[in-house]
C-alpha cells in the first residue's frame, strides 16, 4: 500500500477579530512564488475583499523569511518556454499586487529575513511595513538577468525617489532592517522574536480607526504621488464632506467632547 503525503496548502488565510491574515506557507523554499501559491495567494485576497467586517489585512510569511522572490524551479526545467511560463506567473503576480492596492482597508507586511526579487515588490506593495530586524531587503533580479515586476521599480521610486530608486534597482546591494527604516521603506522595525505580536498590536491600533476614513485616507495618498495640488483638494474637500455625514463622525465628535476613545462602526 503506498503512503499518501499530505501537503501543507501554499497560502493559510486566518482570522483575529476583525483582521485578517494570510500567511505564504512555503518555508522550505523561502516562500518562493510558483503557480501553486500565487493562485492561491490571489483567491486569498478576493476572499479579504469579500468580507465587510475586516478593518485590516497583515501579509506575511512562515518560516525564516517573508518571500524569496519568484521560484526559479517554474522556469529552470524547460528554460526555452521560460518567457512563455514569466508571462504567465506574472499575471497572476501583478493580479495579486492591484488586488492589494484596491482594497479600501490598511495592509500590513510583516518581513523577515529575506525579502528579495518578488518578494519585495510585494512588501513594497504593502501600505505599511513591520520588519524584523533580521529583515534584508534584495532585488536579485540583476543576478539572473532579468528587470524587476511585482510594481518593485514603481514602489521604490514613489517611495525612494529616482536616484535612490536607480542604485538599488541597478546595483541590487541588500538594505537591512534599519537601513530600510531610514530610508522610509518600512514603517517601524522590531526583534525577531516579537514580530508577530508587534504587527498584530500595530494592526490593532489600524482597526479601531473609522473604516470609511481610513479608505478615504488611503485613497488620497495614493492619488497624492501623481495629482496636481488643484484637483487633489477637490478630492480632500469631497472626501471629508462624505464622512461628515457618516455616524462614525458622529461617534468621533461625541466622543471628542465626552471625552472618551470613540467607537466606530464602520457607518
Amino acid at each position: 500500500m503506498t503512503d499518501h503525503i499530505t501537503e501543507e496548502p501554499p497560502v493559510l488565510m486566518r482570522r483575529v477579530g476583525s483582521i485578517a491574515i494570510i500567511t505564504m506557507n512555503r518555508p522550505k523554499s523561502l516562500n518562493a512564488l510558483d503557480f501553486a501559491m500565487a493562485k492561491a495567494f490571489d483567491l486569498a485576497v478576493t476572499q479579504v475583499a469579500a468580507q465587510a467586517d475586516v478593518r485590516v489585512l497583515i501579509i506575511n510569511g512562515a518560516g525564516r523569511a517573508f518571500m524569496g522572490g519568484g521560484d526559479l524551479n517554474v522556469f529552470h526545467h524547460d528554460l526555452q518556454a521560460a518567457a512563455k511560463t514569466a508571462d504567465a506567473l506574472i499575471k497572476v503576480f501583478h493580479g495579486i499586487v492591484l488586488g492589494l492596492r484596491s482594497l479600501p482597508i490598511p495592509v500590513v507586511a510583516s518581513t523577515q529575513g529575506a525579502i528579495a526579487g518578488g518578494g519585495l515588490g510585494l512588501a513594497m506593495a504593502a501600505d505599511l511595513v513591520v520588519a524584523a530586524d533580521d529583515s534584508k531587503f534584495v532585488m536579485g533580479y540583476g543576478a539572473i538577468g532579468t528587470s524587476p515586476d511585482g510594481g518593485t521599480s514603481w514602489s521604490l521610486t514613489q517611495l525612494l525617489g529616482i536616484r535612490r530608486a536607480m542604485d538599488i534597482l541597478m546595483l541590487g546591494d541588500p538594505v537591512d532592517a534599519l537601513s530600510a527604516l531610514s530610508l522610509g521603506m518600512v514603517n517601524k522595525v522590531v526583534a525577531r522574536a516579537d514580530l508577530e505580536a508587534e504587527t498584530l498590536k500595530y494592526a490593532q491600533r489600524l482597526a479601531k480607526g473609522a473604516p470609511g476614513a481610513i479608505a478615504k485616507a488611503k485613497s488620497l495618498v495614493y492619488a497624492a504621488a501623481t495629482s496636481p495640488m488643484g484637483p487633489h483638494l477637490k478630492r480632500e474637500h469631497a472626501g471629508f464632506v462624505a464622512s461628515a455625514g457618516t455616524a462614525d463622525f458622529r461617534e468621533g465628535i461625541e466622543a471628542f467632547f465626552e471625552r472618551r476613545p470613540a467607537r466606530f462602526q464602520g457607518e
